[in-house]
């Protein structure tokens, strides 16, 4: 019984870093300009460097890439706050 569930986990794991590697590449190479402007422009490495955060992420990503959400919401915070006129 362990053994099963333990494989069924295992395999679970196996599918979503694959489905977020694929979905990486993918968002890496077309997405992420759509998503953050100050992306636009960036080099290869840039992109690499972001691929594994992507993959791990993925969900998020394809949510907001997908969704109505075109740039990232505005940091509300006490700083933030006392700063902005």
């Amino acid at each position: 019984m362990f053994e099963i569930l333990a494989n069924a986990f295992v395999y679970g794991l196996e599918t979503y870093a694959g489905l977020g590697f694929l979905f990486a590449i993918v968002f890496v190479s077309f997405g992420v300009d759509r998503l953050v402007s100050e992306a636009r422009g960036a080099g290869p490495g840039f992109r690499l460097l972001i691929l594994p955060g992507v993959a791990a992420l993925w969900p998020m990503f394809f949510y907001r890439w997908f969704g109505k959400a075109n740039e990232p919401p505005v940091e509300r915070n006490p700083h933030r706050q006392t700063v902005r006129p």
